[in-house]
């Protein structure tokens, strides 16, 4: 009987080792799926079919998260290139850009930029921001009917950046739709096609679940330029930036050059530069001569086409394109040798960031701003001059809508030229620069079209047309469209070369253009009211207008408060005809400051932009 009790205590004793082991297999087999198995479903050889639909789903919410970190391309020269022959890309016939800025209206599929070679060709015809272009090499039947994205294995490339090895394309569904992916060889997934639409973190739910986006409501917060003007002399008193961690040479050099951009001598005829633009022309003038003799500019190396080191030199987001194809290409500030440099350049395209790694309808960009980290940890790593002052005398030039979002973290402390210069979104006023947004319309003349009629013979006293991007034009055409003959407010004109030319003669016919912020507070409009001769009217609030630290804006423009749109033609008649007639002649002169040049000249738009950078760099310095 003994025998017997201690036996059954013995099987029961084994009987519970045995369901332990069981349940430790169960549960490495289901870890091991789960880290190795390229589809993500870790627990899907466990279930029957029919009763995974939740597992599924939570998997790829997973595979999704994944994919927002996972940077895309390498940086090294030999690793995965977007412009190899291994690589095909479908893009979507409705692949639009959130960001166009034009006036007309947009019909079926049209090309902005091209990924690789020349742009003029493909873009005759466009009109800003009308969709992106597929990258050369791909069919007519791949562009409109995209169907799989195909990687071979790369070769060797970054330690830093994930590396993809043989890839696998799948095609799963969820909730009836269908998800493109790349299999990556160590298990991370790239979704390249997805109507799966997460919520974007400039969005807030209103109503029945409804997202209403950032740029649909009014800023919380305004400040008003007369602020922005207290904010600039109050962060030029006392600069932020932190000191360095050792000292430099370079250091000594800007410090000197500060106090003489202090006290310069007295500018009194100067026939280039036309003294009532600027808050003061005698410390411009011997800044532009200071920057001319001392300024030494080193570009990194590192980075990847068609992200790094491709200009893209039409269409809206121009402007980062010519500066980095005209800074490249310059051989008065390039120096070879880092030690030599005040400033740093870091030559990215945010528009083909956008372009190469945003995942479409993801309303995502966590991935975007994780590569541009990558990059600077790779600077950081491979170079001592970033640790130095933490990235303050490194600079990037980005026009894309995005940008800020991009940068913001870790490169914080860089001075960002910026065409998305909003105050209540990071932009640092005194420390960063607003970049001109241009649309240039011919990247081999683009002076084309340049100047307007002459103040007499403009008989219109206000125009805008343009698509109807945020709240704030809506507002515009609800007071204005149709409501007085003076007041040329429009919507969207109609597509063709016809309107394109419409546009440009109302323009030039123009007393005031208005500029009216779109999804962001910046508008390609301020730029083509310059370069058509006609004062821009601006109508942003939180926009801190391009090259503020030099420029008086009040010379030849006309900053509107958006509350005070009802009033815009009271606004607009008030003001007397001897102002006008000021303010237009300084248009006329202000506009050798905001034009690109295929060979750069004195006091242009490059030129412009540099000194922004060096001016503000040169009253940030701080010694040892």
């Amino acid at each position: 009987m003994e025998h017997a009790f201690q036996f059954q205590k013995l099987y029961r004793t084994e009987a519970k080792k045995l369901l332990i082991v069981l349940a430790v297999v169960a549960i490495t087999h289901a870890l091991l799926q789960y880290l190795m198995l390229p589809y993500g479903n870790a627990l899907r050889s466990l279930f029957p079919d029919g009763e995974i639909s939740e597992i599924r789903k939570n998997s790829l919410q997973t595979r999704i998260s994944s994919a927002k970190s996972l940077a895309g391309a390498s940086l090294n020269d030999n690793s995965l290139d977007f412009t190899s022959d291994s690589l095909s890309v479908g893009i979507p016939n409705d692949a639009t850009n959130k960001n166009d800025d034009s006036p007309f209206e947009k019909v079926g599929y049209k090309s902005e930029i091209s990924a690789v070679g020349d742009l003029q060709s493909r873009e005759k015809n466009s009109t800003p921001e009308n969709g992106r272009t597929a990258k050369r090499g791909l069919s007519l039947k791949q562009i409109v009917n995209p169907t799989t994205v195909t990687l071979d294995k790369a070769e060797s490339g970054s330690d830093v950046f994930p590396q993809p090895g043989t890839s696998v394309v799948t095609n799963n569904s969820f909730g009836g739709k269908q998800i493109k992916e790349v299999v990556l060889k160590d298990g991370n997934i790239l979704i390249l096609k997805s109507d799966i639409v997460k919520a974007d973190n400039k969005s807030v739910t209103v109503g029945s679940g409804k997202k209403k986006m950032r740029c649909d409501m009014p800023p919380k917060s305004v400040m008003s330029i007369s602020e922005m003007n207290h904010l600039l002399v109050r962060r030029r008193r006392t600069s932020r930036s932190l000191r360095p961690r050792w000292s430099s040479r370079r250091d000594q050099e800007m410090l000197a050059v500060k106090h003489q951009i202090e006290n310069p001598p007295i500018v009194t005829v100067d026939r280039e530069l036309y003294a009532p633009l600027f808050r003061n022309v005698s410390m411009f003038r011997r800044s532009y001569e200071l920057m001319e003799r001392t300024l030494k500019v080193y570009i990194y190396k590192e980075g990847q086409k068609p992200i790094f080191h491709q200009p893209i030199l039409k269409g809206l987001y121009a402007s980062e394109g010519w500066f980095m194809k005209l800074m490249e290409g310059n051989k008065q500030f390039i120096v070879k040798d880092p030690r030599r440099a005040h400033l740093f350049y870091m030559p990215f395209s945010s528009r083909m960031l956008e372009y190469s790694l945003y995942v479409r309808n993801s309303h995502n960009r966590t991935n975007l701003a994780q590569y541009l980290k990558r990059y600077s940890e790779i600077i950081a790593a491979k170079h001592q001059f970033w640790n130095r002052t933490a990235g303050a005398d490194h600079f990037l030039v980005a026009c894309h809508d995005w940008a800020p979002y991009e940068t913001r973290h870790h490169m914080e402390r860089c001075i960002k030229a910026l065409c998305n210069a909003d105050v209540t979104a990071g932009f640092k006023v005194g420390r960063d620069v607003s970049l001109p947004e241009t649309y240039v319309r011919s990247a081999r003349n683009p002076l084309r079209d340049l100047g307007g009629k002459h103040p007499s013979n403009r008989h219109i006293l206000a125009f805008f047309a343009g698509n109807m991007h945020g709240y704030l034009r809506r507002i515009l055409l609800k007071y204005w469209e149709n409501k007085d003959p003076d007041m040329k407010i429009f919507g969207p004109m109609p597509p063709g070369v016809a309107s394109k030319i419409n546009y440009i003669q109302h323009m030039k016919s123009s007393r005031y253009c208005i500029c009216p912020k779109g999804y962001e507070v910046n508008s390609p409009r301020v730029v083509e009211a310059i370069f058509y001769e006609c004062v821009p009217v601006i109508i942003s609030d939180n926009f801190v207008p391009p090259f503020f630290e030099v420029f008086d804006w009040g010379a030849f423009s006309v900053f509107l408060a958006e509350k005070d749109i009802p009033n815009l033609k009271e606004i607009l008649l008030s003001i007397p005809q001897e102002k006008y007639i000021e303010m237009q002649l300084g248009v006329r002169k202000v506009q050798q400051h905001f034009l690109w040049r295929s060979k750069p000249l004195k006091y242009d738009l490059f030129h412009m932009t540099l000194h922004s950078i060096w001016y503000n760099r040169v009253f940030q310095i701080k010694l040892r």
